[in-house]
């Protein structure tokens, strides 16, 4: 492992195996030479996926595999492969997805945002952001997503359910990965909402969301109705919650 692995890049990969070596291969060269340790967590996939990903780590020394024993969702998985970059010494973790619908070269620019921010978001909703290839259908979905967790939980992040996002050492640490209950992607909202209840200042950056370039969404009306339950729980196991740790930076949510 790199002796200065200040940046750790978390990615999920279940049934990625068409596109775990193309993402690896590209993110290496925007993630920061010789300090960034990039960790790709499979959860058992039945298409090989991480048979390709300990390849890869065999081939690269700053990649990882962390290996799950079942599918148990992306939130879990998320939050296992946060615990193993924070047990690792990381003082920024990133994440994104696998099927190129994040473009890492996005990743510097996220990167740059964490200088000033504690949680930097890749916002498909502020200007200079948005989607390609996606229908009026699924455009009206995910906006609405957005708007109607911006709604129910009162604060003024314009992509809340992104998953493009660079932690500080300290949010995760502070947000209390072992009790977050969402599986699905609503465990973007939540930990997003949590690292603004904490105070933590959250950046919003411009990105373009593509649709994946092969393999088969995650997407799903279980992981949906997940999303539209667990919002308004959010809002009601926050109410009387400590909401007074040490805070990097004062000031509100903003964009760049």
């Amino acid at each position: 492992m790199p002796p200065t692995a200040r940046v750790w890049l978390v990615l999920p990969t279940y049934n990625e195996a068409e596109n775990v070596e193309r993402i690896v291969a590209s993110a290496r060269q925007y993630l920061p030479a010789g300090e960034s340790r990039l960790l790709l967590v499979d959860d058992d996939s039945p298409d090989g996926t991480g048979q390709v990903a300990d390849g890869l780590a065999r081939a690269h020394d700053e990649v990882e595999i962390l290996h799950r024993p079942r599918k148990e969702g992306i939130g879990p998985a998320y939050a296992a492969g946060f615990r193993r970059a924070l047990d690792g010494g990381a003082e920024l973790v990133a994440q994104m997805d696998a099927d190129f619908s994040h473009d890492p070269a996005d990743l510097p620019r996220l990167i740059a945002a964490s200088d000033d921010a504690d949680l930097v978001l890749g916002s498909r909703y502020v200007e200079g952001g948005g989607v390609a290839e996606w229908g009026p259908t699924r455009r009206l979905i995910s906006r609405g997503g957005s708007a109607y967790a911006r709604a129910i939980l009162g604060v003024e992040v314009r992509d809340l359910t992104g998953g493009f996002k660079v932690y500080r050492r300290a949010v995760l640490e502070h947000i209390n990965l072992e009790t977050i209950a969402s599986i699905g992607y609503a465990f973007q909202v939540e930990t997003t909402y949590r690292a603004v209840c904490a105070g933590f200042r959250v950046v919003e950056v411009p990105i373009v969301f593509h649709d994946r370039r092969v393999g088969e969404s995650k997407m799903s009306g279980a992981i949906v109705w997940e999303a539209a339950v667990r919002v308004p729980l959010m809002r009601m196991e926050r109410r009387g919650s400590d909401r007074n740790p040490p805070r990097r930076r004062d000031g509100p949510p903003r964009r760049i």
